[in-house]
């Protein structure tokens, strides 16, 4: 057995059964493995950043890491700014990096890069496998340390004569390590501020405290004290529609994000972080909340929100709360393509288990509370603010949560990053609509020129225009195996979202709005 095949039996037997790829020289014995050895899900993606979004994509809906396999020190850059956002989601991904072989190393080959310091900007956990010995171990730890709490990414990076030589050793898998548990204190202070009592008691919600269960427990909290539940600005994913609670998100724009924390005096952070803008802006503030405000943390990122929530409801004693009617589901929308019209037809079509993808940044800003009356469903933000994770997000939760429809809404600039996962999608026939808001604009920068009080001319704004030569979507798409149509008005939109809901395979949709 040489190391390239101890390690495809280590990941198997970790739990490890999907591999995102794209591979090239140094990485060809562990693919000659993953042919040899069956139990792994290949699946090829055109662009290494496409790679990177749908492991992260995938190991959302799968509670589980996928491998990556990806070429040298530039494969790695090119997949940089998807595990960026990954890392920000804390979403486990085993990361395969194949490098050359340890002795070609000093001879400063073309491809020679500084691998592990690339890798430790994005990862948690990095090791470069020195020895064939050493390659099934070091793979179970790498499953392991991505399924650490909350969940990050762990690189391994597999020089290519560990990858060929003789003598490699399958490992057992690594006991999985807990999630921490929130201290007594914890519990107790948050317990305390909450029995004061009073106006102005935040609670805000990230991570897994945004499941159903960890909503329901949220819910029941705030019904018995009073105080006012949010969400994280973007979440790596939430449980959504009837029967669920709905929760308000920490708006992105400053002005409106410091307005709707306005009043708040105790802010109690459950799998959360302290909320800061998205950026520095000329006179304006750096977080939303309230100068004076008190912070109390219940549970860390790291720590278990679900159960900290849990002990909490009953250190207050609070009963059982049903989740609020909101209504029945929107209706389709009607007449012309507007942020309210979409989100009400997205709102009225979803199936049940939906998955929504969200990259719809400027445009789809007003989308969130517009479908919380939609069918149950699971609602996914891009994190880390690099643009391009939505279509391989949306790709990789399709594999992840087979069976379930996922809608991509996407912006199409943003789409263009990574327009190369159609093909995957079509490869794998995935059901995966992508609505792309066809705008022909870089419209969130027209916004952030305003705030920082730039007074743009026609060399600034062409910079923001994408709309010189238009991008022909449906043709686009249709060029790597995706059927794909245009509607510019609410109904149109609505008759393509139905049709795509009722066929098999990927579809694309542009709206021009």
């Amino acid at each position: 057995m040489n190391g390239a095949e101890s390690l495809v039996h280590t990941l198997l037997e970790s739990g490890v059964d999907t591999c995102f790829s794209n591979p090239g020289t140094s990485e060809m014995h562990f693919v000659a493995a993953l042919d040899r050895i069956p139990g792994m899900r290949c699946v090829l993606g055109l662009f290494e950043g496409v790679v990177t979004g749908a492991a992260d994509g995938y190991a959302r809906m799968a509670g589980k890491p996928a491998a990556t396999l990806l070429h040298c020190g530039p494969g790695l850059a090119n997949g940089l700014a998807n595990l960026h956002n990954a890392r920000r989601a804390n979403t486990p991904i085993v990361n395969i990096v194949g490098d050359h072989a340890t002795y070609h190393r000093p001879l400063d080959a073309p491809l020679t890069a500084d691998t592990e310091g690339w890798a430790r900007g994005v990862s948690g956990w990095v090791r470069t496998a020195m020895d064939v010995k050493t390659v099934g171990a070091d793979a179970a730890g790498a499953v392991q340390a991505a399924m650490t709490s909350p969940g990050q990414i762990a690189t391994l990076i597999l020089p290519s004569d560990t990858s060929w030589n003789p003598g490699g050793i399958v490992a057992k898998p690594l006991p999985r390590v807990p999630a921490p548990l929130a201290a007594p204190n914890q519990i107790d202070e948050a317990a305390a501020v909450l029995r004061r009592g009073g106006e102005g008691i935040l609670l805000l919600l990230g991570g897994k405290a945004l499941g159903e269960a960890g909503l329901a427990l949220a819910h029941r909290i705030s019904a018995a004290t009073g105080c006012r539940l949010m969400a994280e600005g973007s979440n790596a994913r939430v449980a959504r529609g009837r029967g669920r609670v709905a929760v308000d998100r920490v708006p992105y724009v400053v002005d409106t994000a410091v307005k709707a924390l306005a009043g708040t005096q105790q802010l109690i952070l459950a799998g959360a972080k302290k909320p800061v803008t998205f950026f520095a802006y000329p006179n304006k503030p750096h977080t939303s909340v309230p100068e004076g405000a008190e912070l109390h943390i219940l549970a860390r990122v790291e720590q278990d929100p679900v159960e900290a929530l849990a002990r909490l409801a009953d250190a207050l004693g609070v009963p059982d709360a049903a989740a609020p009617d909101y209504g029945p589901a929107p209706e389709v929308g009607r007449g012309k393509l507007t942020p309210e019209s979409v989100a009400a037809t997205v709102g009225a079509l979803m199936p049940e288990g939906a998955v929504i993808a969200d990259e719809s940044v400027t445009y789809g800003r007003g989308f969130f509370p517009l479908t919380r009356s939609a069918a149950p469903h699971d609602w996914l933000n891009v994190l880390g603010g690099a643009i391009g994770g939505g279509p391989p997000m949306a790709t990789g939760a399709a594999i992840g949560a087979p069976g379930r429809r996922v809608i991509n809404l996407q912006a199409d600039g943003s789409a263009m990053y990574t327009v190369q996962a159609l093909w995957t999608q079509a490869r794998e026939k995935l059901d995966v609509t992508t609505v792309i808001f066809s705008n022909r604009k870089y419209q969130i920068l027209l916004g952030e020129l305003a705030n920082v009080g730039a007074n743009p001319g026609r060399t600034a704004l062409d910079m923001m225009d994408i709309g010189n030569p238009d991008i022909d979507w449906p043709k686009l798409s249709a060029s790597m195996g995706v059927e794909g149509a245009t509607a510019d008005t609410a109904e149109g939109f609505a008759d393509l979202l139905a049709h795509s809901l009722k066929r098999p395979g990927p579809f694309l949709i542009e709206l021009l709005v």
